[in-house]
């Protein structure tokens, strides 16, 4: 098959890209670079520095694509609450632009990768696709809204469309921002450089992490899915951690003790979330493979082979 995967250079984009290259596919990356490296991909891969938001650049991308992945965007929640606008640009702006340029050229299936985030604060665990959004950041609103765009402009011109909403992914070669970095890469780094591991709130707080290579298998599965059409699905591991049950985790993966200091004036973020994932086992045959403990480990022999 022929893909075209938009921010393919960074962190899911680049695993998927690869993933899909080893396959044998034929595959294009659009990716800005704000946050992605293109020496991560493949030597097969055709890629293309650009904008999401500049369609006639899309509609070259797009010729003879049979599926596009969509996962161009900005993914900070923190960093939303400071730049709306660009949220809304890139996240909401770029989605319509890359649906126009998917009607314009012929291609019939996008996946898209949506947030856990839209969830927000949910008084049950775990949160299936069917539970109202309670959405909390600029982040989870562009999700959202990109959520309704896909399958609205989708519906109007005969796009399949289907959104994962993926947790809190993580795995070997996630990027380490100086700011507003993911939790999982961070804890891993101060502990194993002796830094303070600064918590939240009391640490009780849950979230649901999965590991790359199994997201990947979902977004994999669900370029040739049937009956996906028009779908939600959520994609996590189905386990719900706490911060300090991964700070544990962390310790037993590197051998070392975290040094944590609990800041209880901020708190962070909802107290619980976690994913349903029947929906995703049902319709993309998803199966999680590597639990916290053994993908932590193999994050971890990533940072250390890199130093």
């Amino acid at each position: 098959m022929r893909f075209l995967v938009t921010g393919g250079a960074g962190f899911l984009g680049s695993a998927l890209a690869n993933r899909l290259a080893s396959d044998g596919h034929e595959v294009r990356v659009l990716d800005d670079l704000s946050n992605g490296r293109q020496e991560q991909l493949h030597p097969a891969i055709v890629f293309t520095q650009g904008d999401v938001d500049d369609i006639p650049l899309l509609w070259s991308l797009l010729y003879d694509v049979d599926c596009v992945y969509h996962l161009a965007a900005r993914v900070s929640v923190a960093e939303s609450h400071l730049y709306p606008r660009e949220y809304n640009r890139v996240n909401v702006g770029g989605t319509v632009s890359l649906m126009e340029a998917m009607r314009d050229t012929g291609v019939k299936r996008v996946v898209f990768t949506s947030s856990g985030a839209i969830y927000g604060r949910q008084i049950q665990q775990p949160v299936h696709e069917t539970d109202p959004p309670n959405l909390d950041s600029p982040y989870a609103v562009s999700k959202w809204s990109a959520e309704q765009y896909i399958h609205t402009i989708g519906e109007l011109w005969q796009i399949e469309t289907v959104a994962l909403r993926i947790f809190n992914a993580y795995g070997p070669r996630q990027s380490l921002p100086v700011s507003h970095a993911p939790v999982v890469p961070r804890f891993l780094q101060q502990t194993i450089s002796g830094g303070s591991i600064v918590v939240f709130g009391d640490g009780s707080q849950t979230r649901d992490f999965v590991y790359v290579d199994d997201v990947v298998a979902a977004l994999v599965s669900a370029a040739t899915a049937r009956q996906v059409n028009r779908q939600i699905i959520n994609i996590g591991s189905g386990q719900e951690t706490s911060i300090n049950e991964l700070i544990n985790h962390i310790e037993k993966a590197t051998g070392q003790s975290a040094n944590c200091i609990y800041n209880r004036d901020k708190l962070g973020g909802v107290p619980r979330l976690a994913a349903d994932i029947s929906r995703a086992q049902r319709l993309l045959g998803f199966r999680p493979l590597t639990n916290l403990s053994m993908g932590l480990r193999l994050t971890l022999q990533e940072i250390q082979m890199t130093k």
